[in-house]
């Protein structure tokens, strides 16, 4: 052990990125069936055989790896104030506590970490994972010009969900470090197995099958922040004391009635199990979508389309699946409702079948 951690211990990397600058980025996720990726829900459920689709979106959130004069770690990323403090002892629950922890773990200093994302941020699109993900593909750059074994994907995936969980406080699933990881569009599913890797993927669509996704997916950032945390608290409170278990397992079969329209492209069967699922959620948690979510729902409803939060809603980000003429006319629909908030609107935005990178 001693040996290992050695290997994966960093230093400061100062004098490296002075020659060598580091960068890595991953992309975001749209989801149906998240939170069935919580252990707190898929082991109890492991009989049904739970799992999580996602889409990985081309919009990508970019760590750079700059030196720092001394042993401090500075984090600059858009929408926060700088932060910088000496190696472990930065507060965790910071608001970029998550970067700081991974920069610990790996024994860092020396470095300024940059972070871009071209999302918006508290979007509900698995953004703080995301960039976990990238941080740790950096390091992991840092680790092979030092000479030392770099970090699979694999491993990568489970490293930034055990820190991110370490240091959130409240269970943390896998999904958003999965579409992070490997991209594309899958079906993960979560085998329950102690001791064994947690996680099983299916790639749902693959090649030229991705890039035609594109014509029948819509997202709209509705303008204000999520915490998922606190729909995530209250859906696991429900779990656990008993409540709701009924619309779980009927969460679990519309995702794999979800997956299985996707495989055989049949986007109008995908639509529907998506309105049931978003159903389903809003019935146990109201809160999921506002007042404005709810006329975006209503509108790709009304054009027969499917519509659904991402992550576990409060704000964020919708998306819409269907066909291509029910998104031409959602669109404009679409448009004019989010024009009622000036910070809402519609991202343009792609899958990504690339993963971190």
């Amino acid at each position: 052990m001693a040996t290992r951690t050695k290997a994966m211990t960093l230093g400061n990397i100062g004098p490296l990125l002075d020659s060598h600058p580091i960068d890595a980025s991953a992309p975001c996720r749209i989801d149906f069936g998240g939170t069935l990726d919580i252990s707190s829900f898929h082991y109890p459920l492991r009989h049904l055989a739970p799992s999580t689709v996602n889409i990985a979106l081309d919009r990508r959130t970019t760590v750079n790896l700059r030196p720092i004069t001394g042993n401090r770690i500075q984090v600059s990323s858009a929408g926060f104030a700088d932060a910088v403090f000496n190696p472990s002892d930065a507060p965790y629950d910071h608001p970029l506590g998550l970067m700081f922890a991974v920069a610990d773990y790996f024994g860092a200093r020396g470095v300024h970490i940059h972070i871009h994302s071209s999302s918006p941020p508290k979007s509900g699109l698995g953004g703080s994972s995301v960039a976990a993900v990238a941080l740790i593909a950096a390091f992991s750059k840092a680790l092979i010009a030092l000479g030392k074994k770099g970090i699979s994907r694999d491993r990568m995936v489970l490293l930034a969900h055990a820190i991110e969980q370490s240091v959130a406080g409240v269970p943390c699933g896998l999904q958003d470090q999965l579409a992070a990881a490997f991209g594309g569009v899958n079906a993960w599913t979560w085998p329950a197995d102690p001791g064994q890797t947690p996680f099983s993927g299916k790639p749902l669509l693959e090649g030229q099958a991705l890039r035609r996704l594109d014509r029948h997916l819509l997202v709209a950032y509705l303008g204000v922040t999520h915490v998922s945390k606190d729909v995530n608290r209250s859906w696991v409170r429900q779990f656990i004391s008993g409540n709701g278990r009924k619309n779980w397992h009927e969460i679990v079969r519309l995702t794999q009635d979800f997956a299985r329209a996707i495989i055989r492209w049949d986007i109008q069967a995908a639509a529907e199990a998506m309105n049931r699922e978003t159903a389903i959620r809003k019935a146990m948690t109201p809160q999921v979508l506002d007042d404005m979510g709810d006329r975006l729902a209503a509108a790709a409803f009304e054009a027969g389309c499917g519509a659904r939060f991402t992550g576990a809603g409060g704000g964020g980000c919708l998306w819409a699946i269907g066909a291509t003429d029910a998104m031409a006319a959602l669109k404009p629909a679409w448009e004019k409702v989010l024009s009622g908030r000036p910070t809402a609107g519609l991202l343009t935005c792609g899958v990504d079948a690339n993963g971190v990178m």
